[in-house]
């Protein structure tokens, strides 16, 4: 992983990103926010939720925009071509204008290598101890999305990206089952902002979130 500092008037941020980016990933925010990942992808993506999970002063990036546009094939990307987006998790005590993301974005510098070891089965036992009252009106621990400088922002506690990250595990699980010639080859994984009676866009923002895994992706 690569740590950035950024210093903005009397405000500091530090910025985690992947020391390379995986090619194979893909995000936008058309009708709903999809995200598209290949095995790197997906496995950059759940060491990005176990950062964001444990390093609650920490913004954790994923760039995707670079990728370029969706490979030809993949749902709801036909017909009018579809801006490509960048990926930020954030814990809610931050407190990160989303507006500012484009100034610190434009001075993150190269940064400084730091190696960060993920445990294969991180999130293995928040996927089954979920919160008692998850799913009714009493709870509100749920993750938020919001969009700015062309990055979708992912908002929330750390026990909300514990459980979430659970989900993103089962996304590899699932692959790794299929490979073997076990289970269903469609993968995916939905997160949302809360059941649906609850689900709010901020703006132009979608509630949600759909992951899904597609083989050997590369964007064009």
């Amino acid at each position: 992983m690569k740590v950035h500092r950024v210093r903005l008037g009397a405000d500091e941020y530090r910025v985690i990103s992947p020391a390379r980016p995986a090619r194979g990933a893909y995000l936008h925010d058309r009708w709903a926010a999809s995200m598209y990942v290949d095995r790197e992808a997906s496995e950059q993506l759940f060491a990005a939720w176990w950062l964001a999970a444990r390093s609650p002063r920490s913004l954790v990036y994923v760039p995707m925009r670079g990728n370029g546009a969706a490979p030809d094939g993949l749902p709801d990307t036909a017909g009018e071509p579809v801006a490509p987006l960048d990926l930020v998790l954030v814990d809610h005590r931050v407190q990160f204008p989303v507006s500012r993301w484009k100034a610190v974005r434009a001075r993150l510098g190269a940064g400084r290598l730091h190696t960060v070891k993920i445990p294969a089965d991180g999130f293995r036992d928040e996927g089954a101890d979920v919160h008692p009252l998850y799913g009714t009106e009493g709870f509100r621990d749920y993750l938020h999305f919001e969009r700015a400088a062309d990055t979708l922002f992912v908002v929330g506690s750390s026990l909300a990206f514990r459980q979430t990250g659970a989900m993103v595990r089962e996304l590899i699980a699932d692959e790794y089952a299929f490979r073997r010639g076990h289970g269903d080859p469609h993968h995916c994984v939905e997160l949302s902002s809360g059941p649906w009676h609850r689900r709010r866009t901020r703006g132009r923002v979608s509630a949600r979130l759909h992951i899904q895994y597609c083989e050997g992706m590369r964007a064009a």
